[in-house]
């Protein structure tokens, strides 16, 4: 009885684990976490205020919807295809007593309606960011910022760089450009 027990427990943490990491992998983003301290200086840098709404495309563990809430005050909203880490994230705001600033929609954030996002924090790769970027720029409000880690948007010049961090600003709608301009300005 308890061999039995011990296989299907480890058959569910099998299926688990690869709910984790298949599901976003299959929409090209497995889940790679930021580092907390990295988050605060790119909510610092986008200067998310109290009260704002914060969309997180591609949630993951929720720690940036947690940051943004807890120490900026902002209302968050996460966008997660993956459903264990949907759980994981509600489990997390639950425990942490922020209901009321934080929610996480199981979905795919190439279709989220960012009408109301006053910031946008995105960390993937430079090919989801050629493909989120029609989309962003469709969906976004005038003035509304956009936060990319770690890499940038080709055709738009940042208003903000973090080039220590890797952290890249825009302002929305966006200027046509790159880093380069962005660079050539500053020097």
């Amino acid at each position: 009885m308890i061999v039995l027990a011990g296989f299907w427990l480890s058959v569910l943490l099998f299926v688990l684990v690869l709910l984790w990491i298949l599901i976003p992998a299959l929409y090209g983003l497995p889940p790679v976490p930021t580092q907390p301290e990295r988050i605060r200086n790119a909510l610092k840098l986008a200067n998310l205020q109290p009260e704002e709404t914060l969309y997180d495309l591609g949630a993951g563990d929720g720690r940036v919807l947690l940051i943004a809430a807890r120490d900026f005050k902002a209302h968050a909203i996460g966008i997660e295809i993956g459903p264990i880490q949907c759980i994981l994230t509600w489990l997390r705001i639950t425990a942490n007593g922020l209901g009321s600033r934080i929610r996480i929609r199981w979905g795919n954030f190439y279709k989220a309606n960012l009408k109301d996002a006053d910031v946008v924090f995105v960390y993937a790769t430079s090919r989801e960011i050629m493909k989120l970027a029609p989309h962003l720029e469709m969906q976004m409000k005038k003035g509304a910022r956009l936060v990319s880690i770690s890499a940038d948007f080709p055709e738009w010049e940042p208003q903000e760089v973090d080039t220590r961090e890797l952290i890249f600003i825009y302002e929305m709608p966006p200027h046509k450009g790159g880093l380069a301009t962005y660079l050539a300005q500053r020097s």
